[in-house]
């Protein structure tokens, strides 16, 4: 006894019918050629078992399922069921669930819908997330990148045939696995078509195993190829974050980590730092090493806009929605769409626009000024501030609401001289940049410039360092703030100690790092060097180069 899409009832009624049985259980029958009559073939071969029999009730009903019915389906079929059904050639309707976490999404392509609904709800009652399209030119419009299964595909359709479609989704992926299923006389063809880079075929008439076992298969090997390209991506993600945000001090290392990390995240992100820091190379990252990539990035700043322009600006107006408007203009946050907004020195932004930024934070929409028309808004906003925007909203400087739905991430920038490991590889890539940019010869780091380098407090930071770079590739004379007229008005104790961590910092210059060399110039005793460098925030990684 056998069942069999019967394509006279209703769609997905399964029909029974009487065929001769072969040796292995499956069914003597064949598919004809096309162009010919048309017999009826089984796509299952099911026993009378309880499992068996709950299958095809829940078949017969699939089409006409309600939420109650599921609900009492689920019941029964919990209270009926054994949790292991059966195995081998006794039970052809084992049920296989897909592990947690475990790729399940099958895409199933054929113009014959009998063979549609029977293959989509076998499927879906393994687990399995399905999608059927009856041509193939309909998958393809549909298929999202980096689709995360498997395609099950006929070979014989109207229009675009199967190894058409396995010809161009072999273009748009390599990787993606593609089942064939084909009839009797086109097994050479999709032995064929395997040579291709087809996954694998299945002949019609097939059984239910060995559909499972094959998609089970197919969605580890895709599994396994999806991983490995995220791997991928994130060491070449990592290499390219190490030559934008330069530096080897542990903060920096930290602070990349967190960058890649926030980067993937639909979240809103404030970035805490002193002026000069590079807030918005850091904002910039946030954007090129996540989704929104492909999409604009706005950078704005607050304070340089007048007050009275902030909200047209912003949200941009309609023509004639004030004196001197003329024509429509769409506002930073609109031309944003899909993108990121970047909003340095949001502390300054009008109170009134705050409000308005707030809701469009919530509700994801925006009116121009002089409009009544709502406009839909995916943005993602990246805010940077020198001071807590939280204590600034508790003194009463800034909405507490707003201060709250923004800081959702918070990325702390360390000034430049809390990472002295950093400077002499900022420095020389500044030097070497600007001589390249000026056609001129790259400056060598003497071991008396580092040292003055080091000595400076730089407040700054990043830009103030990238200046003094520029000004050594053009040749300028170079100066340095001195310790004395640094700590005019200092104790005589602050003053010995900034002059012990100048010369300690001149020692490891000169000599590169050698600590066998430095004690012999300061003739210190090992131990009390280290204390020293230690105190003074010395590392010998900083003079290597």
């Amino acid at each position: 006894m056998h069942w069999t899409p019967c394509a006279s009832a209703r769609p997905g009624a399964l029909k029974c019918v009487s065929t001769p049985s072969t040796s292995n259980g499956g069914s003597a029958s064949k598919t004809t050629e096309r162009g010919s009559p048309k017999k009826t073939w089984p796509v299952f071969s099911i026993r009378f078992s309880p499992p068996n029999l709950w299958a095809m009730v829940w078949a017969l009903a699939w089409p006409c399922r309600t939420p109650s019915f599921t609900n009492w389906a689920g019941n029964l079929r919990r209270k009926t069921m054994p949790k292991v059904l059966c195995s081998g050639s006794a039970c052809p309707m084992t049920f296989w669930r897909p592990e947690p976490g475990m790729l399940n999404s099958v895409i199933v392509v054929d113009d014959e819908a009998p063979i549609r609904q029977a293959v989509e709800q076998w499927l879906t009652l393994s687990g399995f997330e399905v999608q059927v399209f009856a041509r193939a030119e309909e998958c393809l419009a549909q298929l999202p990148e980096h689709f995360p299964g498997v395609v099950l595909t006929d070979v014989r359709m109207p229009g675009m045939s199967g190894l058409e479609l396995l010809s161009r989704l072999q273009g748009m992926d390599p990787d993606l696995p593609v089942i064939l299923l084909t009839g009797h006389g086109d097994v050479p063809m999709a032995v064929e078509a395997m040579r291709e880079g087809a996954y694998d075929f299945l002949e019609k008439p097939f059984s239910p195993e060995t559909l499972i076992s094959n998609l089970r298969r197919a969605l580890e090997k895709r599994q396994l190829v999806l991983e490995n390209r995220r791997l991928h991506e994130q060491a070449d993600a990592r290499t390219r974050l190490d030559a934008t945000l330069l530096g080897v001090s542990p903060s920096l290392q930290t602070l990349r980590r967190q960058v890649l990390e926030l980067a993937q995240l639909p979240v809103n992100v404030i970035i805490r730092g002193e002026t000069g820091s590079g807030k918005e190379l850091v904002a910039r990252c946030l954007h090129d090493f996540g989704p929104r990539a492909g999409k604009p990035f706005v950078a704005l700043n607050c304070a340089a806009i007048p007050e009275h322009l902030f909200e047209a600006e912003l949200f941009g107006h309609e023509s004639g929605a004030f004196t001197g408007a003329q024509g429509k203009r769409i506002g930073r946050l609109e031309y944003a769409d899909g993108g990121t907004v970047f909003l340095d020195e949001i502390k300054s932004m009008p109170m009134a626009q705050q409000v308005k930024l707030l809701r469009v934070l919530q509700d994801k929409r925006l009116e121009r000024l002089g409009s009544n028309q709502s406009i839909d808004v995916n943005l993602r906003i990246i805010a940077a501030t020198k001071p807590d925007l939280l204590e600034e909203a508790r003194a009463g400087r800034f909405r507490e609401d707003l201060a709250y739905r923004l800081n959702v991430a918070e990325l702390r920038l360390p000034p430049l001289r809390e990472r002295l490991e950093d400077i002499a590889q900022l420095f020389s890539h500044f030097a070497r940049a600007a001589a390249e940019r000026m056609g001129r010869e790259s400056p060598a780091l003497s071991a008396a410039r580092l040292s003055q380098l080091l000595s400076h407090d730089w407040p700054g930071n990043v830009r103030e360092l990238a200046n003094s770079a520029e000004r050594q590739a053009l040749g300028l004379e170079l100066t340095s703030p001195q310790p004395d007229t640094q700590l005019q008005g200092h104790s005589l104790a602050a003053r010995q100690e900034a002059f012990e961590a100048q010369c300690l910092r001149a020692s490891l210059a000169r000599h590169k790092g050698d600590i066998k060399a430095v004690l012999n110039e300061l003739q210190l005793p090992r131990r009390t060097l280290n204390e020293k460098m230690q105190r003074h925030a010395l590392v010998r990684e900083m003079f290597l180069n």
